[in-house]
């Protein structure tokens, strides 16, 4: 009886076939692009849940901020807490029309169950005067109010309080929480005039 052959046998002068060695330049290329893209998805996560950059694009915060700074903005802020009167917040713009924005940049004033009146050129908050070191000039656009802020909802304005230089909640009156996106922590750009909010 003849033997089979074996199947697992290898002819004599060949070995099994293996991968030729890749160039170090290609592995080093591999390893890049793996790095660049763990970078690419830690900084588009960032981004959506924790901050995000925002450009001024009105005269509505000035002084205190002015067209084309870049403003770093902290979206876990309001995760963990809820805002508060005097935070610069970034929020969806709430109004309708041709002049509507994506997002606008405010400052709380008043937060719920605040009692708000603008008389006189001063804004009163539960009938106290409220002093307002961050503006420059006494509101112009004429006495507004008593309101008092709904549950989940805040009274938002600009610092600027010339004639017709901020849109803001005496317009569309007062924003539901789940507008505001992120509070605005500092001025990033431009470099000379870096600084906290």
């Amino acid at each position: 009886m003849s033997e089979r052959p074996s199947f697992d046998a290898v002819t004599p002068g060949r070995t099994r076939a293996s991968r030729p060695e890749r160039p170090a330049w290609a592995k080093e290329l591999r390893d890049w692009a793996k790095a660049l893209l763990v970078a690419l998805v830690v900084v588009v996560l960032l981004r959506a849940y924790v901050f995000q950059l925002s450009t001024v694009k009105s005269i509505s915060m000035e002084p205190t901020l002015h067209e084309k700074q870049w403003l770093f903005v902290n979206k876990l802020s309001y995760r963990f807490g809820s805002p508060d009167r005097g935070d610069v917040v970034i929020l969806k713009d709430p109004s309708d029309g041709p002049d509507r924005k994506s997002l606008l940049v405010k400052r709380v004033i008043g937060i719920p169950g605040d009692k708000l009146e603008i008389r006189g050129g001063h804004l009163y908050v539960n009938g106290e005067l409220r002093i307002e070191p961050y503006t420059d000039s006494p509101i112009e656009d004429g006495d507004f109010g008593p309101v008092t802020v709904s549950e989940g909802h805040y009274f938002v304005m600009g610092d600027n309080r010339h004639l017709g230089s901020s849109k803001d909640s005496r317009t569309f009156d007062e924003v539901p929480e789940s507008f505001i996106k992120g509070r605005a922590e500092a001025i990033l750009w431009p470099i000379t005039r870096w600084s906290g909010l």
